[in-house]
């Protein structure tokens, strides 16, 4: 990334702190639960949390990320827990709990949990008060810096991109999908971070190739301001001259009760919960498909916005249904429906949707497609955040992933454009 001539300086005083700082060569935690996996993953979802005053929320936003997760997405990941309090009696009970509750993604290596020992630790006494806090908050935001820094010292290799979310958080069904999209949307653009969280230090996502530089700098500069701060001096630093934010939040506070003794949490997320944004308006379109048209049944009832609907006797894997707008358009949201709707019958249960975008002007298909999410139950409904990448979407494709075992009913086909 290019540097302004006049934060050259600024840059080159930091490089020289990093390499005189010794306190931040010896990081050294240790895993307390399960194990890193055997190969590196798309996603690390990074997660410190210490004892809290009132309740703790860790274990509720674990069930949130893999509740909200489907098996495929789950592949993709790991979840990487730093337990950040000294307290024997408490980190005793927490790894009981998390062996206990979430035991089937410790031996998948999708979930480890680490600790680091208080020798690793810089000093929290006599340190600088800004902001009018009390000497106890500074040494808390102080000692969170330091948490955050050797969480994601361990995350480093373990994949390709690293998400930061607190431990009191909900998550919206199908994160992993909706951030994977915008990564394909940005992968050869320059950015220090993306932001899917407007809370704190909540949805700040980054390559994992530049968190050893963040590391050093939330080390470098622990006692001077908290995180989320020091997070906004960084980026002003590498010259990332504005937050890039996308829309909805997919991360929700839960609970009012702050890490720090005394505090209330009020904080609520922007557009987490689904909105109204009316009826859908299937603009028009052509629509293809590979899968067998059973006698009597109409492909078009597929994206009819009436109550008549597509049915197939068979749908074997690679088979499609692909919706081909006749003009390319701004999708701000899908929605996919199969099943009868009686009893759960006739659903695809093994499928995914696509976005197509063209470059060839092709007339009957697209020439690149980007995945935006899985059916769960046979249904998809899902905002679609890559609008920065500045395409348009002309191809909408219901793919199935796996032979159905029944014939399957496609109730509807529904797009929101802007």
């Amino acid at each position: 990334m290019q540097i302004n001539p006049g934060r050259t300086k600024h840059l080159e005083t930091f490089k020289d702190m990093q390499k005189n700082s010794e306190p931040l060569k010896n990081v050294n935690s240790r895993i307390l639960i399960g194990a890193p996996p055997m190969r590196k993953k798309l996603l690390t979802i990074g997660i410190s949390s210490a004892q809290h005053p009132q309740r703790s929320y860790l274990l509720d936003t674990l069930q949130s990320i893999f509740f909200a997760s489907t098996p495929s997405e789950l592949k993709h990941i790991i979840v990487l827990v730093h337990l950040a309090d000294p307290d024997p009696k408490w980190l005793h009970q927490m790894v009981f709990n998390i062996s206990s509750l979430f035991k089937p993604y410790i031996q998948a290596r999708q979930l480890v949990v680490i600790s680091t020992p208080l020798k690793n630790y810089l000093p929290l006494k006599h340190l600088k008060k800004k902001f009018n806090d009390t000497p106890t908050f500074v040494a808390f935001r102080s000692k969170q810096n330091m948490e955050y820094a050797f969480l994601m010292n361990f995350a480093t290799n373990h994949s390709d991109y690293f998400l930061m979310i607190e431990d009191g958080v909900k998550c919206a069904p199908g994160f992993v999908t909706q951030i994977a999209t915008i990564l394909s949307a940005w992968e050869y653009k320059p950015y220090v971070t993306l932001e899917f969280s407007q809370l704190g230090f909540t949805g700040k996502l980054f390559r994992t190739r530049d968190l050893p530089r963040f590391v050093h700098f939330l080390l470098l500069f622990y006692q001077e301001m908290p995180c989320d701060y020091l997070l906004s001096h960084f980026l002003d630093l590498l010259m990332q001259k504005k937050p890039i934010q996308f829309f909805p939040s997919l991360f929700q506070h839960r609970g009012n009760y702050s890490s720090f003794k005394g505090k209330f949490n009020s904080l609520k997320g922007k557009d987490l919960e689904e909105n109204d944004i009316g009826s859908p308006s299937n603009p028009a379109a052509s629509i293809y498909t590979s899968l067998q048209v059973a006698k009597g049944s109409v492909l078009m009832n597929a994206y009819s916005l009436d109550e008549n609907f597509f049915y197939t006797k068979e749908a074997t894997v690679g088979s499609h249904l692909t919706v081909v707008l006749d003009k390319p358009a701004k999708v701000i949201q899908v929605q996919v429906l199969t099943g009868s709707g009686l009893k759960e019958e006739n659903q695809l249960k093994e499928g995914q949707v696509e976005l197509g975008f063209d470059s060839s002007n092709r007339s009957n298909d697209c020439d690149d497609y980007i995945l935006l999410g899985f059916l769960v139950n046979g249904i998809l409904n899902k905002q679609v955040l890559s609008e920065e990448s500045g395409k348009k979407v002309k191809c909408v494709r219901l793919l199935v992933t796996a032979t159905a075992p029944s014939g399957i009913v496609v109730r509807h086909i529904n797009l929101w454009i802007k």
